[in-house]
């Protein structure tokens, strides 16, 4: 087998908790890749994917296992929005969520590493009416991706960023939930990634240990008193994962939080060397998924992440930004939306936003003080022949059932998406929405002799 696990790194790995050298090997040398996915609830129920002899991940409600691995770009569906794939491992943030936090309370969580948005899109399937999402990325030619994955999960409580991670000391103690998947040496994507095994050393290993515990200082002041920081890793390495708790724990003022994990699910639970944090490693050969690690750590009441932490964070009402949208405006897209009872329609720039009303003192100060990227949802704007939507509104749960569909088969379904047009017969006028199965792909307007397709260019897919 090419690319071999280094000795040297299998040696680093000796001490670490739950860590059995000769199976871990094994697992690496037969690499029974395990595809797993998470549908979105707010789009269907698990019943209505497209897949046959699937198993449940066990530590989260909304993901399932395939037998094999489908081209997911040829499935309308994952276009849709219906489902996000993701490595089973990963989903334990729900387990974080859901035993952590009070299921009742609305929350502010901040996804500080968000691209491409596997934890983010899971949060929102999490939170509870009321949250605020910020989805962060550093990487601003990774936001493009991360933006298109939360539009296709259609909330409009969320809001992506592109700062620093030092820029949120601005915001001074904001967040109630912090999850920092931290960049790592990766050695947990070794069975998925053959080329990462060359990439690794012992020298990598320490300096990602120091550029986690420098995002984690940079971040914590916009942290709560007692607010839960989560904190993972796709790392086996020690020095990233229960070091890093002590670390947080000599440093700041944390206390440790347990999670109770069923004993079948093959999760190997650790304490810190110095402060007995719990910790949750994912090995592949004692479960279905990949290298995984993850902690929680609950801020002391009286914390205080930065001493010179500012709580003026109500944001003035007259900002430039969000205004609420005029009657006429509201008028002009009535019949296209459907407005549940926070989410109202804004305008900003000359385009409409649908945006919670209880948070837009929020969104407005985290304008302020973010470089604010996209925030909930943008709906249209209005032009002389009146309303042109906007791809978002599409894939939202704000689209009104009031919108004319046209029920595209699946061949039809790959055409529009690759953005071509292709003849139907019409028998409407105006704005439509393509669908399949049910599921909207997207805007079409009926003209008297065509369609023209509205699916966004940066989206369409190109294979063939």
């Amino acid at each position: 087998m090419h690319h071999s696990l280094p000795t040297e790194f299998l040696d680093s790995l000796s001490g670490a908790p739950g860590f059995n050298r000769e199976s871990f090997v094994r697992a690496h040398e037969q690499v029974e890749a395990f595809t797993s996915l998470r549908f979105n609830p707010a789009k269907c129920h698990e019943g209505q994917l497209p897949f046959t002899d699937t198993r449940k991940v066990p530590w989260s409600r909304f993901g399932i296992y395939l037998p094999e691995r489908p081209s997911f770009t040829i499935d309308p569906l994952f276009h849709a929005g219906t489902y996000y794939v993701q490595e089973a491992s990963s989903m334990f943030l729900e387990q974080a969520v859901v035993q952590l936090t009070d299921p009742g309370k609305p929350l502010k969580v901040l996804d500080l590493c968000a691209a491409p948005g596997g934890k983010s899109t899971h949060l929102l399937s999490l939170l509870p009416a009321g949250s605020l999402l910020v989805s962060n990325e550093i990487i601003k030619s990774r936001v493009p991706v991360l933006s298109q994955n939360l539009v296709k999960w259609g909330s409009a409580c969320s809001v992506v960023t592109n700062n620093d991670p030092k820029d949120f000391q601005r915001l001074g103690a904001f967040f109630d939930v912090i999850l920092v998947d931290a960049p790592c040496s990766g050695s947990g994507l070794f069975r998925r990634d053959r080329s990462a095994i060359d990439e690794w050393s012992c020298e990598a290993v320490s300096l990602c240990s120091q550029r986690q515990q420098r995002i984690l200082s940079d971040i914590l002041p916009a942290l709560v008193p007692g607010g839960l920081l989560i904190y993972s890793t796709c790392s086996y390495s020690v020095e990233e994962d229960e070091a890093i708790s002590d670390w947080l724990m000599d440093h700041h003022s944390f206390l440790s939080a347990q999670i109770s994990v069923d004993p079948s699910w093959g999760i190997t639970a650790s304490k810190s060397a110095k402060h007995g944090a719990y910790g949750y490693r994912f090995y592949p050969d004692q479960l279905m998924g990949e290298g995984f690690f993850l902690t929680a750590l609950r801020a002391h009441a009286e914390f205080d992440g930065n001493e010179e932490s500012d709580q003026s964070h109500k944001g003035s009402a007259s900002i430039k930004g969000l205004v609420p949208a005029r009657r006429e405006e509201e008028d002009a897209c009535k019949d296209y939306i459907r407005f549940s009872d926070d989410v109202r329609l804004w305008t900003w720039q000359d385009r409409l936003y649908l945006f919670s009303e209880s948070l837009i003192r929020d969104l407005r100060f985290l304008q302020q003080q973010l470089y604010v990227r996209k925030a909930g949802v943008l709906a249209g704007s209005l032009a002389k022949s009146g309303f042109v939507p906007e791809h978002d509104l599409s894939m939202s749960a704000y689209l009104s059932s009031s919108v004319p569909r046209i029920a595209l088969d699946l061949e039809q379904s790959l055409q529009y998406l690759r953005k071509v047009t292709f003849p139907i017969e019409p028998g409407m006028k105006g704005w439509a929405i393509a669908s399949y199965q049910q599921m909207p792909l997207g805007w079409m307007k009926c003209l008297p002799n065509r369609i023209n397709n509205y699916y966004p260019t940066d989206w369409r897919i190109l294979n063939k």
